[in-house]
């Protein structure tokens, strides 16, 4: 394979001449070092300790979903409480979980880390920060499924010794900071786009906690609206359709194909031949996923189709309910409190005899018109910021595949060297 001047071949790839290559174990002066095996309890209080799924996103956020409180309080003096600049890398997980790494930039000495998780210690910060972005790189994630193939178990694992083995390409510190300089912008700009997001988000909830209770009355309007049960104007769809005796081919959504909390539709498949039994679906029914309901799975249909029986095919009464109001009201906090009372714990779902009886206030239908159009514009707008903020993340993985190859350099080897 012909290498361009300039650039070398080596173990990790192609890469700059002035760029080295070295093992993890060279630039570490602690770890890696498993984490603290302790019972959680549901309400327990002690060790503020991080959650297994903590480094999936790349970032350690410090919430309810990240930390634990577990039932046994450390000794301060444990080597398992996390010091600011401590990176995290997942030992044992699932094969889209395993490997993924994360860096701690919380408070020194309070929080204590999981024995699934390993814990290294760098000697330089820029260093740290070098080997948490190669790590969640395509490269990093390559050498991780590689390291955990094999491993005996129910779950992929990676060893101590296969981790300070690591290979990694390096360049001089001066770039490392300047890559790392970068990639802090992307981060921040990420970061205001998604704390901005969650402001929508939240102003949407407070707008239709007003406007479907009639708190709050769009201009023009008056007049007293009607107390409902959801099943006085609601009903389930319940044909079904059988893809071993039907023909196959058919338009087809499964849970998977909508995304939680915006009512959009990320995908679909079509019907083959030995599928699962499916339920049939018509333009302007709204779908709504009876499994796990607090994953908020709902979509007005834009089509006719099919789809699984995990997923409600609710059809609003035509002379009640306009049905885009009905994804609205689905959509709202109240319902899927409502929604999420469900039997089974493994498999949590819906029961139709309780959400039927979920009540709902009905505004005539013009004014139902006139707060569907106000709430799917809000809709809309939420839309165009997923947009680019999916938009950066996909800008920011390419990013990485440039600069921390040095495919792209972001000074000369002349200017790194001066």
């Amino acid at each position: 394979m012909d290498v361009k001047a300039g650039y070398k071949q080596t173990k990790v790839g192609v890469i700059p001449e002035d760029w080295n290559v070295c093992h993890l174990s060279s630039l570490v002066s602690s770890g890696p070092k498993n984490g603290w095996s302790g019972r959680s309890g549901k309400d327990a209080r002690g060790t503020p300790t991080l959650s297994l799924t903590a480094t999936s996103s790349g970032r350690i956020v410090l919430d309810e979903e990240t930390v634990k409180h577990l039932e046994i309080t450390l000794d301060q003096n444990s080597d398992v409480f996390l010091r600011a600049g401590d990176v995290l890398v997942q030992r044992s997980n699932t094969s889209e979980l395993v490997g993924t790494t994360a860096i701690f930039d919380g408070p020194s000495g309070v929080y204590a880390y999981p024995d699934l998780m390993m814990r290294l210690r760098f000697k330089a910060q820029e260093a740290a920060h070098w080997f948490w972005r190669y790590a969640n790189s395509s490269r990093g994630r390559r050498y991780f499924i590689s390291a955990a193939a094999g491993s005996t178990g129910t779950m992929p694992k990676i060893s101590g010794d296969k981790l300070r083995n690591m290979p990694l390409p390096l360049p001089d510190s001066a770039e490392q900071r300047a890559i790392a300089t970068v990639f802090s912008d992307v981060d921040a700009l990420l970061g205001a786009l998604e704390r901005l997001i969650t402001k929508k988000r939240d102003l949407k909830q407070a707008a239709m906690q007003r406007l479907l209770t009639g708190k709050t009355r769009l201009p023009g309007f008056s007049g007293e609206w009607e107390s409902r049960r959801l099943g006085e104007i609601v009903q389930v769809r319940k044909t079904r359709m059988d893809p071993r005796v039907s023909n196959p081919g058919k338009f087809c959504v499964e849970l998977e194909h909508i995304e939680q909390g915006t009512g959009c539709l990320l995908g679909h498949t079509s019907t083959v031949v030995g599928m699962s039994l499916k339920s049939v679906f018509e333009k302007d029914d709204v779908l709504f996923g009876k499994l796990r309901a607090y994953l908020r799975k709902y979509w007005l249909a834009t089509r006719d189709g099919l789809c699984s029986t995990e997923v409600w095919v609710l059809v609003a009464d035509p002379f009640l309910l306009i049905p885009r109001l009905l994804l609205q009201i689905v959509s709202t906090d109240q319902f899927i409190e409502a929604a999420s009372s469900a039997y089974g714990t493994h498999m949590p779902r819906t029961d139709w005899n309780v959400v039927k009886n979920y009540e709902t206030q009905l505004p005539s239908t013009e004014e139902q018109i006139a707060i569907a159009a106000v709430l799917t514009d809000m809709d809309a707008e939420l839309a165009v910021l997923e947009q680019r903020l999916a938009k950066t993340r996909n800008i920011k993985q390419a990013m990485m595949q440039e600069l921390l190859t040095g495919k792209t350099r972001l000074v000369s080897p002349h200017d790194a060297h001066a």
